[in-house]
């Protein structure tokens, strides 16, 4: 991979890494922004797979107090492992805005995570294909 392109791709990925957090409560949005076999891991340990269970998981929080757990990507590092596959590495900044009622007291939300993208690149443009996300303990 050239120097230039990878700059490029660099630019892309920081790009995606920040319309990811913009569009966490956009349902339409950020799913558009995953492969159509992503796979996910919550900040929970729940893990969902494929396009459509993630829609319909994404959905459904949305309409619940979960919509109101809002996050803030900082990019740390990117690592290419092929030019069209490459690791975000992130520290996910977790605000916890649902009224007491609604959290679960036996399991509070950290208020940071290691957040790790495997991110594809199809048709020149980058998709997540893999979130996982790692509690750090406070």
């Amino acid at each position: 991979m050239g120097r230039h392109a990878q700059d490029q791709d660099l630019v892309a990925i920081r790009n995606l890494v920040a319309d990811a957090e913009r569009l966490q409560n956009d349902l339409e949005g950020y799913t558009q922004l995953l492969t159509q076999d992503m796979a996910i891991v919550n900040i929970m340990g729940r893990r969902v797979r494929g396009w459509d269970n993630i829609y319909a998981a994404y959905k459904q929080a949305l309409q619940t107090p979960k919509a109101d757990i809002h996050t803030r990507h900082e990019l740390e590092d990117v690592r290419f492992l092929r030019p069209d596959v490459a690791l975000a590495s992130i520290i996910k900044h977790v605000s916890d805005d649902r009224d007491a009622s609604s959290q679960e007291p036996d399991s509070p939300l950290p208020s940071q995570a290691r957040l790790t993208f495997v991110l594809v690149k199809e048709e020149d443009r980058w998709l997540i294909a893999s979130a996982q996300t790692t509690p750090i303990a406070s």
